[in-house]
């Protein structure tokens, strides 16, 4: 907010300053110039705080008129405009009186005339040192415990002040009691609060102001307070003991602690009495504790009585001596470690044999009033034994002796949960026990002869070890206590362990590819598993295994007496037993099985297809000529009479009647043998005797009832050929296979 402050008084100063020296030059023409312009800061650049500080702008101008041109002459610090004079004069001053800290700074001064302007150099200006600070109170007396008021100001000085107030014991006033600083951002003064302490008789509070000027700390002198009296709110503790004089056991025995209190006391102290630093005794709201008991030697020793309030605490100290009557009863034992059934003896005595009354007791229950006592022990006889000694109203107890009565282990026993079995990798637990024996009990688990681990029990339930085993093993648990009787061993504990199933394969004996009729081994093996190992063999995508056998062996095999054609395909098997369940069996490869035919089948095969196809053709070539013969057997039939041919043996015909009547004429079954050919087509002459010859043949009718017969003659011609003529028949015949 200051800068722009100052440089809008800047701009409206030189338009000011500007227009009155125009209208004060109106109508002149004289010329100036400013040839310099520097300041004299009188007594000193340095001066101490409250001394009286002069700034002295002197300015050099020339000009063509006989008087000295009217001009501005401006005062700042640290560039900030504070004061500013019209003048026609050479010289300019700016008075200071008694000059704080704030006036230190960079000072220069500036001359305006017209539209000219020069300015000084920064001069630095230091105040040494800050005004004597006051001091007040808010009272003068004072009570321990309470409140002192303390105002701290530096009037003509500004702020931040930094304040440093400390308080002084006026007997000791080189030993600081207790010291505050506080720096006051906006106020030129402070108010702390000191608590009156229980040491502090006549107090007095020193002052000091500090101011940061640039890159200085100025600081006041020490300004002293009023005096403050202090008056105590309660006494230093008394004490007081009864009897007076020497204090023996059996005396009764009364502390008493006591005070004396101020009426301006704002409420009463606690009073405590430490032994040591125990509490043995303590009182509020009143000005005396007391601590009473019979007088014993463990009384001896350094009371303290402390008396305190929330601020305040004082102590006093006293010591204590009280004669011994008689010396600690002392308690021996034959033994500290029996075993059960073994003779216990105690015996209790004091030092000097004094007259005394003697009980020997275990815990809280008397086992005996005289100096001792002896027993055969059993188990419940461990524990801790005492003994006291009595004269008079004195009664002491002896040291504690611990008995411990060992009892005998019974047989130990080893075993494990066999509800379930042990699978290879799994954990399982061992328990060893035995059921009688006075703890602790020393366990030690050996597997296979080797220490695997130690444990000991405070208790007779059983220890409980953890194992992994990898394959069938042995256990023993070693069992020890504090009998004097050796260690003993349980039994040995066989562990079946169930080895699941490890590296499962498929493989087929001689080759993968299988001749048609021969077998088809597959083979499923397995790395290691335990007995009895369940296999099963199985067909690519098929749900149900077409083979399964439960082996005591590593290994299964599955035999196909005849391999064929449908027995191709992939195959894989599965392996499980206890360890593995069929639902988590291992599976292993899949195996590709491919069947082929025999040679000689292969070529049969190929026989009966060439046979077939040489067969086709033959037919086909039969049926050809047969057309073709017939074709021209038509032309020649046809101009012959129609009489049937009746062979020498009527046997043949008699047979066939029936047939040959729906056969056409001409018709034969086999052409190349039998068959009636035509003339050739040279036309040769046969040489032919022909006989004729009727017969009658009885024949039924087909659309006649049976028992109705018919007879028909049939003529039967008869040619006689000679042989010849034969030869030149089977000639012609193989001519006309060729078509020519």
């Amino acid at each position: 907010m200051q800068p722009e402050w100052v440089h809008g008084s800047m701009m409206w100063l030189r338009v000011l300053l500007t227009l009155l020296l125009c209208s004060s030059l109106e109508g002149q023409e004289n010329s100036f110039t400013i040839n310099s312009i520097h300041m004299e800061i009188l007594p000193s650049h340095m001066v101490n705080n409250g001394e009286n500080l002069t700034l002295t702008c002197i300015v050099d101008i020339s000009t063509t008129s006989h008087a000295m041109p009217q001009h501005w002459v401006l005062f700042y610090k640290d560039d900030v405009l504070f004061h500013n004079v019209s003048s026609m004069k050479s010289t300019e001053s700016h008075f200071i009186p008694q000059a704080r800290v704030y006036n230190a700074g960079l000072y220069k001064c500036t001359v305006i005339l017209n539209n000219k302007e020069k300015t000084t150099m920064e001069y630095e200006v230091l105040v040494r040192g800050v005004s004597s600070p006051i001091v007040t109170l808010n009272k003068k007396e004072a009570i321990e415990g309470g409140n002192v008021m303390v105002t701290c100001s530096v009037p003509e000085e500004k702020a931040p002040v930094h304040f440093t107030v400390e308080k002084f014991e006026l007997s000791n006033v080189k030993a600081v009691r207790q010291k505050k600083e506080k720096t006051s951002q906006n106020q030129n003064f402070v108010m702390l609060e000191f608590t009156v302490e229980e040491q502090d008789r006549v107090i007095v509070f020193y002052c000091q102001a500090a101011i940061i000027s640039g890159k200085n700390v100025e600081t006041s002198t020490r300004a002293r307070s009023e005096l403050v009296t202090v008056r105590e709110s309660f006494s230093n503790p008394k004490f007081h003991v009864s009897p007076k004089g020497m204090i023996t056991e059996g005396d009764q025995l009364h502390i008493q602690c006591t005070i004396q209190v101020t009426h301006m006391t704002p409420a009463f102290p606690e009073i405590i009495i430490q032994k040591d630093k125990l509490i043995v005794a303590h009182q509020s709201h009143s000005v005396e504790a007391t601590y009473s008991v019979m007088a014993m030697v463990e009384h001896n020793g350094n009371y303290t009585c402390k008396v305190e309030t929330s601020r305040i605490s004082k102590v006093s100290s006293i010591v204590v001596n009280i004669t011994e009557l008689f010396s600690k009863p002392k308690l021996e034992s034959s033994a500290t470690l029996l075993d059960q059934g073994e003779s216990l003896d105690l015996w209790c005595s004091v030092p000097g044999a004094p007259p005394a009354n003697f009980t020997i007791q275990k815990e809280d229950m008397i086992l005996s009033q005289a100096q001792n006592f002896t027993k055969k022990v059993s188990a419940w006889d461990s524990g801790t034994y005492t003994c006291v000694a009595g004269i008079g109203k004195v009664v002491k107890k002896s040291n504690a002796v611990q008995i411990t009565v060992c009892e005998m282990l019974s047989t130990p026993r080893i075993f494990y949960d066999t509800r379930s079995e042990v699978i290879k990798g799994h954990t399982v637990k061992i328990h060893c026990q035995t059921t009688n024996g006075t703890p602790p009990i020393s366990y030690r688990l050996l597997k296979a002869n080797k220490d695997l681990e130690s444990r000991d029990m405070d208790s007779n339930e059983p220890a409980v070890f953890k194992d992994n085993p990898k394959e069938d093993t042995e256990y023993q648990c070693i069992v020890d206590n504090c009998h004097s009787h050796a260690e003993m061993i349980t039994e040995l504990l066989p562990l079946k362990v169930i080895a699941p199933v490890e590296e499962i394969k498929l493989s087929i004996l001689l080759n993968e590819m299988v001749e048609s009729g021969k077998e088809i081994v597959l083979l499923c093996s397995v790395k290691k598993a335990s007995y009895p190992i369940t296999y099963k063999f199985y067909r690519e995508k098929e749900v149900r295994p077409f083979h399964q056998v439960s082996l005591n062996d590593t290994q299964a095999i599955w035999l196909n007496p005849q391999a064929s054609k449908e027995h191709e395909g992939q195959y894989y098997c599965t392996a499980s037993n206890r360890a593995n369940p069929p639902k988590n069996a291992p599976q292993s490869n899949m195996l590709t099985v491919r069947v082929f035919l025999a040679p000689w089948k292969k070529a049969l095969i190929a026989l009966v297809v060439i046979g077939v196809i040489i067969a086709i053709l033959v037919l086909g070539a039969r049926c050809y000529f047969l057309k073709k013969a017939k074709a021209k057997q038509m032309p020649v039939e046809t101009s012959r009479p129609a009489i049937p041919l009746l062979t020498s043996s009527n046997e043949k015909v008699l047979s066939d009647a029936s047939t040959e009547a729906n056969r056409p004429y001409g018709y034969s079954e086999d052409i190349g043998n039998h068959a009636m050919k035509p003339m050739n087509e040279n036309k040769e002459p046969l040489t032919l005797d022909v006989e004729y010859t009727e017969v009658e043949v009885t024949s039924l009718e087909p659309h006649e009832g049976l028992g109705m017969k018919g007879t028909e003659t049939v003529y039967s011609e008869i040619r006689k050929a000679n042989r010849d003529f034969m030869g030149n028949r089977y000639s012609r015949t193989e001519g006309s296979l060729d078509g020519t």
